[in-house]
């Protein structure tokens, strides 16, 4: 029996589950050049003395820890790192097929300028030149608040830097990129009081209850889940997913209940519902260190399992069974965020799913949730303002985040497309891009595109040609994750708070620079106030100084792990009760359908499916985009060809004849329409289809551009009526016959 393609690369890349063996010889020649290397971009390193570089990767917010294996100068393999805090000798399969993207072809080589449609090749001093310039005139023209910056995150030096350039310069517009880490922070600050970061303890839980968190496609830290999932089947302990779809979560999980999208907070309101009628709850956690009780038990009264059921599509029964079952377990964890968690979600969602756990006392506890406080490492004085940037100070954010209608929002980069379209001149006359690509990963991406369109002057500083550096004017190359220093906060849903060092494991091998360094410069260009908030001459010497006693620590080990213990249950909590709150008033007089994140845009009777997305760990979906092996081992009901599916559960088309398997379909929602071809799966709830995220791209290479179509083409935001970020998950939608 022979290996087949597509098992051989699952095994090298390590990324694919349950790799399958084939007896199909013939697919072994099949895009020979993907599996061998052998494109002619490829270096061939020369023998030579091998060595080992140690560093973190920054692809996905996972962060692993990697061991770079190096013939003389040349980077040859990535492998886990042994003794990384989480992910400890392992790596996914994008970290492990990351050289792909240090030497593939997608690589911005030197600043580019657009002119007249087309690239053209400057110096760093003319694209620096450029960038200066234009914000002098706007300076000058009292015009300093338009300026904005989108950055992939707000943890760790570099977008602090650029919130810096920003806040020294004259302007409140420094956005990030949302996540289920936006919400859940939020939900950390309205039930505890204080700002930290969730972090969840699924090594030690023994009941692990996931409303649609894709443990095993990516979720938080994913080598971490794979490790954590591992260790549960030797504790037998129990999983429980709660999911429209059977994804590889719900496939493994000791339990799956299909419900119905959108109504995940429903469900954990009816599971507390019964956890209080039955008096199941942790009454010493209850009576001495939470308030609200009393308020919240009247406000589950509106959701018995009877009532539940019928929205959810759950039976009572189960449902009941359930919430004894999580009550009975000695350290239960709730969680919740869809899929990889890349999106945020209905914050009353988040806050209800979490009442689970304080229902149990089950924060900061061994299997619970904590309130992870982040290392404040990043202790520069404020900036010195003057009179033009105390003015812009004051001016309003052009998200809205931090305004009377979103006093919660720290960036709300959802609704920046909206304000630029729907003004005569864009608010926005000058735009920052780093570590992100709005241009795909964003809701309704016609609508992103068009905005930038709009916006005068666009500068990204990706390392690689993708969509948000294709509608650039100007594009500042950043060195690939492998050629630079940057720290690495802790990972997502980590317990314990740590500081992770990436370091360059090779010199830069294009005419890039660091963009820490282009920021410092592009201050000191602009001289006066400005250049006295950045005293570094680099960004290597910020970094020193911003990490002091730990810089020895971090080069030599890769992380500090600073220690630190949870408060006791009367000191954790920072509200104006000094308890847990149960019911926050900034939630107060919303409705059912607002508490639930929204109604799915769409009319039912002309659309009658629900379309939701679903996430794959061989599909990198955010502001990095596939590399060749990963999409090369896709399955062939994701993506065939350039032709990808969308998974339809038979019952859901039976009046529908022309919809059989491999057929090909007009998929139309209220936002956009794609052609795709079926695939009839029983694992998918009656009524609801999806289709993959991470496909659709129309930049990158060959092996990416133009397979599929981008699930973000297809659904519109839909905002959280709290917090004011996206909380949509899925859209009406419908099937018809494709012509053409």
């Amino acid at each position: 029996m022979k290996i087949d393609r597509r098992s051989f690369l699952s095994f090298v890349i390590g990324g694919a589950a349950g790799t399958a063996l084939s007896p199909i010889p013939a697919k072994l020649t099949d895009d020979l050049s993907i599996w061998t290397q052998n494109w002619p971009w490829t270096p061939v390193p020369k023998d030579g003395e091998i060595s080992y570089a140690n560093s973190v990767c920054t692809l996905c917010p996972g962060g692993c820890g990697i061991s770079v294996r190096k013939v003389e100068d040349r980077a040859v393999k990535i492998e886990g790192r042994e003794g990384y805090p989480g992910s400890d000798g392992n790596a996914c399969a994008l970290c492990l097929s990351g050289l792909q993207l240090l030497y593939g072809p997608t690589r911005v080589r030197t600043p580019l300028k657009k002119v007249d449609g087309k690239w053209k090749k400057i110096s760093w001093d003319d694209a620096i030149s450029e960038v200066t310039e234009k914000l002098k005139g706007l300076r000058e023209s009292d015009q300093a608040h338009t300026v904005a910056c989108i950055s992939g995150s707000e943890r760790g030096t570099v977008p602090q830097l650029f919130k810096r350039l920003l806040t020294a310069y004259g302007s409140p517009n420094f956005m990030s990129v949302p996540s289920m880490q936006d919400s859940y922070a939020l939900t950390l600050k309205l039930m505890h009081g204080v700002d930290a970061a969730a972090g969840f303890d699924l090594e030690n839980a023994n009941f692990v209850l996931s409303f649609g968190s894709g443990i095993l496609e990516g979720w938080g830290s994913s080598v971490r889940m794979f490790k954590a999932h591992s260790g549960w089947k030797d504790k037998k302990t129990k999983v429980v997913q709660i999911d429209p779809r059977l994804s590889n979560t719900a496939a493994k999980a000791d339990q799956w209940l299909p419900a119905k999208p959108g109504t995940e907070m429903i469900l954990a309101m009816g599971l507390a519902h019964v956890i209080i009628r039955e008096s199941l709850y942790n009454k010493d956690f209850v009576e001495k260190h939470a308030a609200g009780f009393d308020i919240f038990s009247k406000m589950v009264e509106a959701y018995p399992p009877e009532a539940v059921a019928e929205k959810t599509g759950i039976a009572a029964d189960v449902i009941v069974a359930l919430a004894k079952e999580f009550a009975g377990a000695s350290n239960p964890l709730a969680i919740c965020g869809r899929g990889q968690g890349e999106t945020p979600g209905s914050l009353h969602e988040f806050m209800a799913v979490h009442a689970l756990n304080a229902l149990k006392g089950n924060i900061n506890q061994k299997g619970g949730v904590w309130a992870m406080t982040e290392p404040n490492y990043i202790a520069w004085p404020a900036p010195e303002l003057d009179d033009i940037a105390s003015k812009g100070a004051e001016a309003a954010r052009v998200d809205g985040a931090g305004s009377e209608a979103y006093p919660l929002a720290k960036s709300l980069l959802n609704r920046l497309p909206e304000a630029v379209n729907a003004a005569e001149e864009s608010p926005v006359q000058a735009l920052f891009v780093s570590g992100a690509n709005p241009c795909y990963t964003m809701a309704d991406t016609q609508a992103v595109k068009k905005a930038f369109e709009k916006i005068p002057f666009v500068v990204s500083f990706s390392s690689y040609m993708d969509e948000t550096a294709e509608a650039a004017d100007l594009i500042l190359p950043n060195h690939s994750y492998l050629e630079r220093y940057e720290d690495v906060p802790s990972p997502v849903g980590a317990v314990a708070p740590m500081i992770g060092l990436a370091t360059p494991v090779m010199e830069p091998r294009l005419d890039t620079q660091h963009s820490g360094d282009v920021v410092i410069q592009i201050a000191k260009s602009l001289g006066d106030a400005v250049a006295a908030a950045f005293p570094w001459d680099t960004y290597q010497a910020c970094l020193e100084e911003t990490l002091g006693d730990h810089w020895t620590a971090l080069n030599e080990n890769g992380f500090v792990a600073p220690e630190t213990s949870a408060p006791a249950w009367n000191k954790a909590f920072a509200t104006a009760s000094k308890k847990f709150e149960f019911v926050s008033e900034a939630c107060k007089g919303k409705s059912g359908q607002e508490m639930a994140g929204g109604v799915p845009e769409g009319d039912a009777e002309k659309y009658p499916f629900l379309l939701i997305p679903y996430d794959s760990m061989r599909l990198a979906n955010d502001a990095i985009g596939n590399t060749p092996f990963l999409t090369k081992i896709l399955e062939d009901t994701v993506l065939k060809g350039k032709d990808m599916f969308v998974e339809v559960n038979p019952k859901t088309t039976e009046n529908l004849l022309f919809v059989r398997e491999g057929a090909r379909v007009a998929l139309q929602t209220p936002r956009g329409e794609i052609q795709a071809r079926v695939h009839l799966s029983e694992g998918i709830m009656p009524g609801v289809i999806a289709v993959p995220r991470g496909l659709g791209h129309t930049a990158y290479d060959k092996y990416l551009a133009g397979k599929g179509r981008n699930f973000n083409e297809l659904v519109g935001p839909v905002e959280d009526t709290v917090s004011g970020l996206d909380a949509a998950w899925g859209i009406r939608a419908k099937l018809t016959y494709a012509r053409g």
